[in-house]
């Protein structure tokens, strides 16, 4: 089936732009495509492979070098000037989600390396996207390790293998598209700073340009070559005007006043590094040459801004990404010299319309990044819902108190508790069949040695076999999944106390942000438990669930710790190398039912037994204390901890003040 026609996409005027953009300048470093399902993201990205101008290649080269100036270090190489060439599209690269580090990168043959001294390489998807596209579909989904090879990659031009001493380097060329759903979970601060431009994207609220949209989707199902022959002249006008502002780049200048207008700019939104100035700088150039211009201009330097900042500016985690367009506009004027008048309002650049800046939807203050009143609280709010239901909200969030599942274990790379991971300190080998990381090899060679006498080798050298491999056993940490179940009864719902509480679970929510890790919610009162957000990567989901919890009503315990129960036992099935941390946030006490304080117990032995790691956050106050929480934490044979030494200061308090040591 033919590609869909990329001029044929309704409205996503920023996305073009950048697609655009990145196509006539890839050393911007690439765009990320932030948005929910069904936004034609991936849609636009296939598309756009097709405008790129074609490729002139040695022939024969796994590398795609080009025969006016090969790569020096191709593996394939060298190429002698006259040789043989052919022309061929550029190509799009597409890079699934559970690709092994040896598949992005390529791979070295240590036995063929060690036994015969032939460097055996065999080349990875960032060789195949040499001179073209490389596209990651969810790439927030993908190991942090892999997200840094690639993003050096596209910062070096490079790609470089290297295993046990041996090294091997090619050229590696190319646009860095990546897509992902925030509400699957954020990439971290550092991995988005090094995406040059980012771009939100939403699905249109307007019926006719939905209705355009089914229709043109409608006719392209129908028939695709039909429906591509409609648009092939724009793709094909498109695809012309890239390369003029590609022929146009090189000659287009950054003025001195531009540069300052620039730095002003990443100044005022407190950016860190220079980065941000760099990329704006490449963007701000690019898109004057895509406007025909040789000279860049305020209208450039907004542009490349609103593209190249909103995934820089200091913010809270869980805040989206965005930024302040009056805030803007002021470092722009603040930088500006006297006689240089802005420019009017008008179409966007390329014949689109400038949509404006991204809206910063899902922020838990008032779209500044900033609390919504003055005494530092999230969202204050004290409204009734009816039955006794009202909405308290958090206070702001601190460094809490680091917990950690029991045991070694082998999931996810991450930062909670200690695993058995791909990377990490040495603490082992394992034998050929059971390959686990990189090879060892003064391991392989200690193992193979004693055989040599056996193969025939009585001299110098070293005959290898597979069997001989060992591969080294890694210990480092792993993401865990953390599953909060918190009591939202009418006993702990005094103003105050539910204050305190989400404080804490907020706490623990940018903790597990920051270690890689999953994270759910069940909730329970009245007389029933809820699964308010089932298990996922964006802890930012659960801070926005967790702000709208409502309390009220009697304490129906057991069902809450049979919900907990029941979500492990499904998420184990899904995804059984996360193990589970259950964090439960009660002040102990059992009303709702017959039997509640029995039917708790009883509930609580069932986690016990299945040997789920657990921690009671005691929230009990007042002088007559009852110890409930103490006594569940005890039946489920895990840690508690009060509700007021989740904080890791807390601890380092309370630590100092039992040893005798001076605050």
């Amino acid at each position: 089936m033919r590609p869909y026609p990329f001029t044929a996409v309704v409205g996503m005027s920023d996305l073009r732009l950048a697609l655009v953009l990145s196509a006539i300048s890839p050393a911007i470093g690439g765009v990320l495509v932030r948005g929910e399902k069904g936004t034609a993201k991936s849609t636009m990205v296939r598309a756009l492979a097709g405008l790129l101008p074609g490729v002139r290649v040695v022939e024969d080269c796994r590398f795609s070098c080009d025969p006016a100036v090969p790569d020096p270090a191709c593996p394939d190489g060298p190429h002698p000037a006259a040789a043989p060439s052919h022309r061929r599209p550029a190509k799009l690269v597409e890079l699934p989600v559970g690709a092994a580090e040896d598949r992005v990168v390529g791979s070295l043959n240590l036995e063929r390396a060690l036994g015969a001294g032939v460097t055996d390489y065999q080349p990875g998807l960032l060789a195949a996207a040499h001179r073209g596209l490389l596209y990651v579909d969810e790439v927030n989904l993908l190991h942090d390790h892999l997200v840094d090879t690639l993003l050096d990659a596209a910062a070096m031009g490079r790609a470089t293998v290297e295993r046990e001493g041996v090294s091997v380097s090619h050229a590696a060329r190319f646009v860095l598209i990546g897509t992902m759903n925030p509400e699957e979970g954020e990439l971290r601060p550092q991995l988005l700073d090094r995406f040059g431009l980012t771009v939100e994207v939403a699905s249109s609220r307007d019926p006719e340009q939905r209705v355009e949209v089914i229709r043109r989707r409608l006719d392209y199902e129908a028939d695709p070559d039909a429906f591509a022959a409609r648009y092939a002249g724009d793709d094909a006008e498109l695809a012309v005007e890239i390369q003029a502002a590609q022929g146009l780049l090189g000659s287009v200048r950054l003025t001195d006043d531009a540069l300052r207008q620039i730095a002003e700019v990443c100044a005022s939104f407190e950016v860190d590094g220079m980065r941000a100035d760099i990329v704006t700088a490449r963007t701000a150039t690019a898109h004057a040459a895509w406007c025909g211009r040789e000279e860049v201009g305020t209208e450039d330097i907004r542009v490349a801004a609103r593209l190249a900042l909103p995934h820089r500016r200091r913010r809270n985690p869980f805040d989206a990404p965005g930024i302040d367009s009056e805030q803007l506009e002021q470092a722009l004027r603040d930088a500006q010299p006297p006689e240089d008048e802005p420019p009017p309002d008008g179409p966007g650049p390329g014949g689109e319309p400038d949509s404006g800046p991204a809206p910063e939807n899902g922020q838990l203050g008032d779209g500044d990044g900033q609390p919504d009143d003055g005494d530092g609280q999230h969202g204050d709010v004290d409204g009734q819902h009816g039955g006794g239901q009202r909405t308290v909200g958090s206070g702001s969030p601190y460094r809490a108190r680091v917990f950690t599942v029991a045991g070694t274990g082998e999931g996810a790379q991450g930062r909670r508790s200690r695993a058995i991971t791909e990377t990490g300190r040495t603490v082992g080998v394992r034998p050929a069949g059971e390959r686990t990381g990189r090879p060892h090899l003064l391991a392989t060679v200690r193992a193979a040695a004693p055989h040599q006498r056996a193969r025939g080798r009585s001299g110098a050298g070293l005959e290898l076999r597979s069997r001989d491999l060992r591969f080294a056993l890694r210990e480092g940490r792993e993401g865990n999944l953390v599953l909060f179940c918190v009591d939202a009864s009418g006993s702990m719902g005094a103003r105050a106390r539910m204050r305190e509480v989400k404080s804490a679970v907020l706490s623990l929510l940018l903790d597990a942000y920051q270690r890689r890790d999953k994270v759910g919610l069940v909730t329970f009162r009245a007389a029933e438990a809820e699964l308010a957000l089932p298990p996922t990567i964006s802890v930012d989901a659960a801070a926005s669930r967790l702000e709208a919890l409502p309390t009220g009503g009697r304490t129906p315990l057991a069902e809450g710790l049979l919900k907990a129960a029941h979500v492990l036992r499904v998420e184990a099935l899904r995804d059984p190398r996360r193990r589970p941390l259950l964090v439960l946030v009660t002040d102990g006490r059992a009303t709702s039912g017959q039997d509640a304080v029995a039917r708790s117990q009883t509930a609580a032995g069932l986690l016990a037994a299945a040997g789920v790691t657990s921690v009671v956050m005691d929230c009990e106050t007042g002088r007559m204390r009852l110890g409930l929480a103490a006594e569940l934490a005890d039946r489920l044979g895990g840690e508690h901890v009060a509700l007021g030494e989740v904080a890791a200061d807390a601890l380092a308090g309370a630590v100092r003040s039992r040893t005798g040591r001076a605050a």
